[in-house]
């Protein structure tokens, strides 16, 4: 595949994850699905099929940080494409992680699905938001709490 179908389906790739938090959050599949931290592979794997092709020149860019250095790496298809691919995975590991605590502290899902959708256009802003509205919600319910819920009457 080329760089630019890379680009191209990158964020699809993500998009289903995203639709089951904001639209469905309380469908039993969504749960299920969401627990896995293995729904970030997909862009993951589009990023190390990008890197791969260029990961000497990736490696100095990280391990050396030079704003030049980076602008010239970014200004490639291939660095931008590998970026992007980088962006989506841990923008989607962000979103995953503000479901589930959401859903452990009981944050309403009218406040937590716009900042889902802030996550997805603007991450660092999203997860900003998010722990601005987890710092005025409950703390999370105990693991005994949630087990002692769980089990039926005796």
């Amino acid at each position: 595949m080329n760089t630019a179908t890379l680009f191209d389906i990158t964020f699809y790739l993500a998009a289903p994850f995203w639709a089951l938090m904001i639209l469905a959050p309380r469908w039993s599949w969504t749960e299920r699905i969401i627990a896995s931290p293995w729904i970030v592979l997909p862009p993951l794997v589009v990023y190390t099929v990008l890197a791969a092709g260029d990961l000497g020149e990736l490696w100095r860019v990280v391990s050396n940080p030079d704003l030049e250095a980076l602008r010239a790496f970014l200004g490639k298809p291939e660095g931008a494409a590998a970026i992007w691919a980088h962006l989506i995975a841990f923008d989607l590991f962000i979103g995953r992680w503000m479901y589930r605590d959401a859903r452990e502290r009981g944050v309403r899902h009218v406040f937590l699905a716009p900042i889902l959708v802030l996550t997805i256009l603007l991450s660092p802003f999203g997860l900003l938001a998010y722990l601005l509205i987890r710092g005025f919600t409950a703390a999370p319910r105990r693991l005994h709490d949630r087990d002692r819920e769980a089990r039926p009457a005796q």
